[in-house]
């Protein structure tokens, strides 16, 4: 097999970043198959990832978050624990696509992929949160399975077509940031009404209109 070029390099270890931070074992187990049947190149610092032990694991942690994830409350949960996992793991996997003679890529490529599954599992995380205030489960299902294909539409579209993926993940992230953003307004508001509920104080009154005046 041909070695990946640069522009393959750099969209897969975006796609490392980003994805890391929505799914990170699925990530590694799908690296690690590509490398261990041969389905591409994996540069020196993925190779681990081939290893039949971390194929093993990280299939297993797949099997238990496939689940995990489509529980509501549960996936909310799962979020916050990996909170303190998925973003270093992402900053570290994309920095090991360059070699040790790419020092100066893959500290860029460590501080890009720590940033881009910073704001991928912060959008994940706030927007399962919102989700979870409605008692029916099929939203929560529906969001965890996109989450599930995006996962593995990027990494794809990333050393097939890195380009696209370039502006795949430039709209991504748009959109991660329009949805931190609603999601967290959204979650506030909702705590502030539960807060003013169990404290007996009256709800705020709406603002008044224009023509109220």
């Amino acid at each position: 097999m041909d070695a990946l070029t640069l522009p393959q390099l750099l969209a897969l270890a975006a796609a490392l970043g980003w994805a890391s931070g929505v799914r990170l074992y699925l990530v590694i187990l799908i690296v690690g198959l590509a490398g261990r049947f041969g389905w591409m190149p994996l540069p020196d610092g993925l190779s681990l990832l081939s290893h039949p032990a971390v194929i093993t694991a990280s299939g297993f942690m797949v099997f238990i978050e496939f689940f995990a994830d489509k529980i509501p409350g549960l996936d909310s949960l799962w979020d916050f624990v990996h909170t303190a996992i998925r973003i270093p793991a992402g900053a570290a996997l994309a920095a090991s696509v360059f070699s040790a003679d790419q020092a100066a890529l893959a500290t860029v490529a460590a501080i890009v992929g720590g940033s881009l599954a910073a704001t991928a599992h912060t959008a994940k995380t706030t927007a399962r949160a919102a989700i979870n205030t409605s008692p029916e489960p099929f939203t929560n299902i529906g969001a965890s399975l996109a989450e599930d294909g995006m996962t593995v539409g990027g990494l794809w579209l990333a050393l097939t077509h890195p380009l696209l993926f370039g502006i795949a993940l430039l709209l991504a992230l748009i959109v991660s940031i329009w949805l931190i953003r609603r999601c967290w307004r959204f979650l506030s508001g909702l705590l502030r009404k539960v807060v003013r509920l169990f404290s007996g104080r009256e709800p705020e009154p709406a603002p008044r209109s224009g023509r109220d005046i």
